[in-house]
């Protein structure tokens, strides 16, 4: 009788340990797919100028698409500003970094330096962007094989 309640102690032990782990497992899936970054351009792009100096922005990635763009303290006209971000924000906010990186942008009329500082600003952040099809076409571009020509 004693043997049987400690096999049946240990059995429900190791039932109860296999059944966390998987919960833990899935858990860290979850986590690790739901993966958000945000990148700041302050330092990546200083050198890219507005009209009234660098505009710098926090780039928000959430599993590779953009959620959020938020323009930082900067010298730009605000009225000026504001066009520009009504206009060229819009058109990255959805995107995924991929489809990002190739857009051309649209500036707003009568912001245009803020507009292309703020289009800079986004696509070199992008370039910092950690995404997996990224990193998978470096690594299959460098696995080419040279062709032989055919006479």
């Amino acid at each position: 009788m004693k043997k049987t309640i400690i096999i049946a102690a240990i059995m429900l032990l190791v039932a109860g340990t296999v059944s966390l782990d998987a919960k833990t497992k899935k858990s860290a899936k979850k986590a690790k797919a739901s993966a958000t970054q945000v990148i700041y351009t302050g330092e990546i792009a200083k050198k890219v100028i507005g009209y009234n100096g660098p505009v710098p922005l926090n780039i928000t990635i959430k599993n590779g698409v953009i959620e959020n763009i938020e323009v930082l303290d900067n010298q730009e006209s605000p009225g000026y500003l504001k066009r520009a971000t009504a206009k060229v924000l819009p058109q990255y906010i959805g995107k995924t970094v991929a489809e990002a990186k190739k857009l051309n942008a649209d500036v707003a009329t009568g912001a245009t330096y803020t507009s292309k500082a703020l289009i800079q600003n986004i696509q070199m952040g992008l370039d910092q962007a950690k995404s997996k099809s990224t990193s998978t076409s470096k690594k299959k571009a460098g696995k080419k094989k040279a062709t032989k020509k055919r006479r």
